[in-house]
C-alpha cells in the first residue's frame, strides 16, 4: 500500500490465511518477502469484526525444500 504495509494471502491444504506485514519489518526481511517460493511466516493473530489476521513476526524462505520442483502461480483469470 502507499503507506507501506504488505498485505498477503497465503494458501495450504487446510486453507487460507491474512497476514499483514508492517512496513519496517518488510524492509528488515525484504529478501524472504519477495523471493520465496515456499514462506513460512509466524506472528501474531488479531481478530477484528470477525476477520483474522496474522501480524507477521518472522519469514522464513524454505525455497530449499521444493528442490527441483516446478512452481508457478495460480492463474485466477
Amino acid at each position: 500500500t502507499a503507506s507501506g504495509v504488505v498485505f498477503m494471502t497465503l494458501e495450504d491444504e487446510t486453507g487460507f490465511v491474512n497476514v499483514v506485514v508492517w512496513p519496517a519489518f518488510a524492509e528488515a526481511q525484504r529478501k524472504a518477502l519477495i523471493k520465496s517460493r515456499l514462506l513460512a511466516v509466524s506472528g501474531t493473530i488479531q481478530q477484528e469484526d470477525g476477520v483474522l489476521h496474522l501480524i507477521a513476526g518472522r519469514l522464513e524462505d524454505l525455497s530449499d525444500w521444493l528442490g527441483d520442483l516446478s512452481t508457478q502461480s495460480r492463474d485466477f483469470h
